[in-house]
């Protein structure tokens, strides 16, 4: 009886491999028409919800910030901060709120040395580097290049320099997929990261003294084989911008000479924006 129990287990183990394997065990799903929620702060703060009710931050500056609608008190959850570089209105309260919320910071790795030195303890910091990834509960988040700089407010003995500049491309549970442009001039890598993790959406940098072209340069390379780009929102611009201000309207007359023809969102600040798959 031994025996033929043997081979009873072998002739299955053949059969599972001729047939391709163990079935694969079932995700959890997202609900028909979950909804990945975006939220502008001014500058370049957001907070983004998943389906799932998981908050991720990306450059939480809240005070100090002459355009914010909120204040620190106002940031009651965060799962997850994400900051772009070194500079103080990007890296702005993340160390008062991943202290207040036991978040997780996803920050490049010498910035992340610098977090620790400032109180953030050291389990919440995950020290990265671009060309690397960070999977939270159904979420990925990759870390990508940025031309950029990353000076510190306060640089240390220790840390003198934030390390790289970053930006991030985050994959939501519903598969809904956003690119933080961070500060990051245009690049050819952003052809790259177009064609491989195709975004539905991207937060492009729009700073009073930036080039209209290399906004829509930036936006141009994302969408390179990527037929899923259908949303753009500027960021890194005042609520009332000063005159000479780098503007949607020229940002949109450059993507108009490149053929470029997905609309631009002037978000309003504190308003909801929903985004499904």
């Amino acid at each position: 009886m031994r025996i033929r129990a043997r081979h009873a287990i072998l002739l299955a183990l053949v059969l599972v491999l001729a047939l391709g394997g163990w079935p694969a065990r079932p995700t959890p799903a997202v609900g028909q028409g979950a909804a990945v929620t975006v939220e502008w702060f001014g500058w370049s703060t957001f907070r983004l919800t998943s389906p799932t009710g998981k908050v991720i931050w990306l450059n939480p500056w809240v005070d100090g910030n002459p355009d914010t609608s909120i204040g620190l008190d106002d940031v009651t959850r965060a799962d997850l901060i994400l900051v772009a570089n070194g500079h103080r209105d990007e890296v702005g309260n993340t160390v008062d709120i991943a202290k207040k919320t036991g978040a997780a910071v996803y920050v490049p790795f010498e910035l992340g040395t610098w977090l620790i030195e400032q109180g953030v303890p050291m389990p919440q910091v995950r020290r990265s580097n671009p060309g690397e990834r960070l999977l939270m509960d159904g979420i990925t988040v990759r870390m990508l290049g940025s031309v950029h700089g990353s000076g510190l407010p306060a640089p240390t003995p220790t840390t003198p320099y934030g390390g790289p500049a970053a930006s991030f491309m985050i994959t939501f549970e519903n598969n809904w997929t956003v690119y933080f442009q961070g500060s990051s001039a245009a690049t050819a890598d952003m052809a790259l990261w177009g064609e491989l993790y195709k975004p539905d959406a991207m937060i492009y940098h729009m700073s009073a003294g930036k080039e209209p072209l290399d906004c829509a340069l930036a936006i141009e390379l994302i969408r390179t084989q990527n037929p899923n780009l259908n949303t753009l929102i500027p960021h890194h611009h005042r609520v009332q911008p000063p005159a000479g201000a780098t503007s949607i309207a020229e940002v949109r007359t450059a993507l108009d000479r490149m053929g470029v023809t997905i609309p631009i969102t002037d978000p309003v600040r504190g308003q909801v924006y929903r985004f499904t798959k």
